[in-house]
């Protein structure tokens, strides 16, 4: 209990009060940009259902699976939109164990460094909002001439459920590699 109290406050301190190690740096509110995010290991989780149907579970698998192991939360959680997916990244102690096991709903998974362009948002977690902001970023990108998308859009949350929806920060993310 004390330790989903802490994560529920997480979001409202500064990370080096919370303790909640941030996999990459965050890409301000409306501000576009190309980013190569490291090589990580994670824990995913996914839904057979769209990621904004209301009780897809997925948040609640992987906190189970955190608290169950002992590994401390990070930030962001990513979200694949249809089928429903999320991450939550390991921090670097936790990377290295060898104990961890997956089980049938968690799944564990080294991820090589990857390239996107990712676009800022400041707002509710919403499918209006995710959708708003992926059309900025397709078009953005269709800009780009030495450019292109190479894999599924994807959103990525800084904050829990419980921060008020004027201050919650997200991203959405699009794949990117050398255009051909």
């Amino acid at each position: 209990m004390k330790r989903l109290l802490l994560l529920l406050m997480a979001p409202f301190l500064p990370s080096s009060v919370s303790g909640v190690e941030e996999a990459y740096p965050r890409t301000s509110p409306g501000d576009i940009e190309l980013k190569t995010l490291p090589a990580a290991r994670w824990m995913r989780t996914e839904s057979t259902k769209d990621y904004f149907a209301a009780d897809n579970g997925l948040f609640m698998r992987l906190f189970r699976y955190i608290d169950s192991n002992k590994i401390p939360m990070t930030a962001p959680v990513e979200a694949g939109i249809s089928p429903g997916t999320m991450v939550f990244y390991m921090d670097a102690a936790s990377a290295g164990r060898s104990d961890l096991a997956e089980t049938p709903q968690v799944k564990l998974s080294k991820v090589p460094e990857r390239r996107v362009a990712a676009i800022g948002i400041r707002g509710s977690y919403s499918r209006e909002n995710y959708e708003e902001a992926l059309t900025e970023l397709k078009g953005w990108l269709a800009k780009q001439p030495g450019l292109r998308a190479t894999g599924e859009p994807y959103a990525v949350y800084w904050n829990s459920p419980f921060v008020p929806f004027f201050l919650k920060h997200s991203e959405v993310h699009v794949p990117v590699g050398p255009a051909k």
